[in-house]
């Protein structure tokens, strides 16, 4: 079986929208994959504004933007098919941009409405991958181990470093995953402020103080001792994170949440004793953070070519879609908590 598929992610960090042009076969009960064509395509200052607001609108707004935002996903994958000159596509899977995550109270919502992509495409797509595990009683994330689990599995573990770090691994049998801590949705704000749109290479953060009593604050969270499956959101970072970085410059708080940061990647590799894992998302290009991880664990950290570092999560949405559309388990209740493995999307 050979699939060629267009996976897209928007992550909370806004960096862009992720475009990923993928084919996939299933050959002697193994899957493997080839990313054909792959872009970021950073979003106009307007779109960024319209999502970074989104929490905020009343509902009758947040409806228009979802509707609006599936369009404008359409629309640039209708670009995206034109400029590649791509004729065979299976299907498009679409990620979305999440707005609302609070799986304690049964939602998530990852706004994009799939079937205004289907409309401009006329091409099956597979949208809202997260709803139904949180209805199931799951956190609704991670998803992506299910990509690790088929094909990744050469790793003791995956580690993503996007707006969350979150890492997946293979325990007593099964795949577990969790959210870590905030990375790039805390560093970019503050990037933000002094008129960066991120900390490149982390330099910033280098050369900043680090607050030990706000450093240790951070650590004493409650989230960081929980047991996994455990995932945050941008209401957790905005009730927990912001509050306690007030009254510091931006350069000390990059710096200060880069050693909390690195200290909790750190912390979980040194826990399960991992041999080497592997890195993607954009975080991996920060490379103070990555040295003050390496400071912390004698874990080997895999760094792949590019195209891996900053398309695994759009290449594993794409996978899920074929997934679903085949009616395989794409979300694995170990990784997630929800009462069973399942296959997850709407289909339009």
């Amino acid at each position: 079986m050979t699939f060629h598929t267009i996976g897209l992610m928007s992550g909370t960090s806004l960096d862009g929208l992720d475009i990923c042009f993928a084919k996939f076969q299933h050959l002697n009960s193994e899957w493997n994959y080839s990313i054909l064509h792959a872009e970021t395509l950073p979003y106009p200052s307007d779109w960024a504004e319209k999502l970074n607001s989104a929490i905020h609108l009343k509902p009758d707004e947040l409806l228009a933007l979802n509707a609006d935002y599936g369009f404008y996903l359409g629309q640039k994958v209708k670009e995206f098919i034109s400029k590649n000159s791509l004729t065979e596509i299976d299907l498009i899977a679409s990620h979305g941009h999440t707005v609302f995550h609070q799986p304690q109270r049964k939602f998530t919502l990852q706004i994009g409405d799939g079937r205004a992509i289907k409309i401009l495409n006329n091409i099956p797509t597979v949208y809202d991958f997260r709803s139904q595990d949180v209805l199931m009683g799951g956190n609704g994330a991670p998803l992506v181990p299910i990509g690790d689990e088929l094909l990744f599995s050469e790793f003791d573990a995956c580690l993503n470093i996007g707006g969350f770090s979150n890492i997946s691994t293979k325990q007593e049998g099964k795949r577990i995953a969790f959210d870590i801590c905030p990375v790039n949705i805390v560093l970019n704000k503050y990037a933000t402020v002094l008129g960066k749109n991120y900390d490149e290479n982390g330099n910033i953060a280098r050369n900043g103080q680090v607050n030990e009593k706000i450093l240790a604050s951070l650590n004493s969270l409650e989230f960081y001792s929980a047991k996994h499956p455990k995932s945050l959101g941008i209401e957790w970072v905005n009730k927990n994170i912001i509050p306690l970085l007030e009254n510091e410059t931006p350069e000390n708080i990059l710096a200060t949440f880069t050693e909390h940061a690195s200290g909790q990647i750190a912390q979980v590799f040194n826990q399960y004793q991992f041999k080497n894992v592997l890195f993607t998302g954009g975080g991996t290009y920060n490379t103070y953070l990555i040295e003050r991880i390496k400071t912390k664990s004698s874990t080997e950290i895999k760094i792949p070519a590019p195209e891996l570092i900053d398309f695994k999560e759009a290449l594993i949405f794409a996978f899920m879609g074929v997934l679903r559309m085949n009616n395989e388990i794409n979300v694995l209740c170990s990784a997630t908590g929800s009462t069973a493995d399942h296959s997850s999307g709407l289909i339009v």
